[in-house]
């Protein structure tokens, strides 16, 4: 299978590449963001250490945007993509060496922080080969595979992987099954890496015109004055930062809260049980909200919808609210309040998404400012993260999932007091771009 590349050479069907690129793109993050945490629950780590030490982790997807220029310099942007799969696969693959050490959270929580240096790396050079293999219009028909297996990486590992760490832990202990799942993840890393090799086009990275450390940092400082020089940059800022409180919180504890145990306030689910709602039902009907919400905004506009998606987002939290204090023993009940929730995430994160896109990106340097507004974006998912563990010990869990309700309220005060749409008069993006962000945004 063979198409034209932008350049008109041949070059194999974005088809046979795109789909496993982003899945490769996925499949870390939700390792290094999720699975991590519920395999930490299973070894008895407390809360607040877990919320603590993986937020740090996720550090790395913040301050990406400013090591993307130096990326530049290497001589391919294929070659760069396999070589961080690789490091990426290799690293996630020794999780199983790092659990069987004495200092074995510590050495856990470092092999994982070279996973995600890698795994962010690989989310710049991924989204730049995209772009520049591909023309607009390839980019536009491709971009829904580009999304769907992106968050393929969540059922995977969210759904079968952790449904089989349930299955495993029983039949051989806890540390052997964990083990046996991150040597799963690192050997599809490493086969894909293989694949890539064969199928990514080579794309040259553009020549640049001064190609030292000093030319291309000056560069970087120059997109950074621009984009801090923006009217209302800081508002946006603290626009952006807010506006995941609530979900920060909620995808941190809210899992952990499924496995606690009863007695402690918790539902009492066992692995397979949290690999079954999170990883089937819940991320269909978070991609199921993703395009409601996109449809939704497409339908009333930005400006007027963004109301809407920050309740959207939020109001579903009472779910958790809801189950603290009730604390039903009816797995469906439990799934379909679940799923409840992740729907209004995937609805209203659409809101976000499109702020930064439509209102924060627009300018000289449309690209870059993206990637800053998607660094500052995570910088407010580690803030919230990094507490939500001491907050929940502090307050227990009924509480604290009443405090996410109200960590709501200020994203929802400011959104009345700032512009949260593109300007009427030239700013707007083309209706088929503005529903099209880049996977490695969620």
């Amino acid at each position: 299978m063979t198409e034209l590349s932008k350049n008109g050479s041949s070059v194999r069907s974005p088809i046979t590449w795109v789909p496993t690129l982003y899945f490769a793109q996925g499949l870390p993050f939700y390792a290094v963001a999720l699975v991590a945490g519920l395999m930490f629950k299973s070894l008895g780590v407390p809360n607040d250490q877990i919320a603590r030490w993986t937020a740090m982790i996720g550090f790395a997807w913040v301050f990406k945007p400013l090591w993307s220029p130096f990326l530049e310099l290497a001589p391919s942007k294929k070659t760069m993509v396999v070589l961080f799969q690789f490091l990426g696969g290799l690293s996630l693959g020794l999780i199983a060496l790092a659990l069987h050490t004495p200092l074995w959270f510590a050495a856990c929580i470092a092999v994982l922080a070279v996973a995600a240096l890698a795994a962010s790396t690989h989310d710049i050079v991924c989204d730049g080969l995209y772009i520049a293999s591909l023309s607009n219009k390839q980019q536009a028909a491709y971009a829904g595979w580009q999304g769907a297996f992106f968050n393929a990486g969540k059922f995977i590992s969210l759904g079968g992987l952790v449904i089989l760490a349930g299955y495993l832990e029983k039949q051989i202990g806890v540390k052997p099954a964990w083990s046996v799942i991150f040597l799963i993840i690192g050997a599809i890393m490493v086969s894909l890496a293989a694949y890539h090799i064969w199928s990514l086009p080579q794309v040259r990275n553009t020549a640049v015109k001064d190609k030292s450390i000093a030319g291309i940092s000056n560069t970087l400082w120059e997109v950074l004055v621009d984009f801090l020089k923006k009217p209302g940059i800081w508002g946006m800022i603290a626009f952006i930062i807010l506006f995941r409180a609530g979900e920060a919180q909620v995808q941190t504890i809210g899992p952990l809260f499924l496995r606690e145990a009863r007695e402690l306030g918790g539902l009492g689910l066992s692995t397979v049980e949290v690999g079954a709602v999170y990883g089937t039902a819940g991320t269909v009907a978070f991609l199921l909200g993703s395009i409601g919400g996109g449809y939704f905004t497409s339908w009333l506009g930005l400006k007027r919808a963004m109301f809407f998606l920050i309740l959207a987002m939020n109001l579903p939290n009472l779910v958790f609210y809801y189950l603290s204090h009730s604390l039903p023993t009816d797995l469906t009940l439990i799934t379909a309040a679940l799923s409840l929730e992740m729907f209004g995430y995937g609805f209203g994160f659409v809101g976000l998404i499109l702020f930064m896109m439509q209102v924060v990106s627009v300018g000289k340097y449309q690209t870059a400012h993206y990637a800053f507004a998607t660094g500052v974006m995570q910088l407010g998912f580690v803030l919230f993260k990094m507490i939500s563990g001491d907050i929940q010990m502090a307050l227990g869990y009924k509480n604290f999932f009443l405090w996410v309700l109200v960590s709501a309220i200020p994203v929802l005060v400011l959104s009345r007091f700032m512009r949260v749409g593109p300007k009427e008069n030239g700013d707007k993006l083309d209706k088929a771009e503005s529903t099209q962000a880049p996977a490695s945004a969620s």
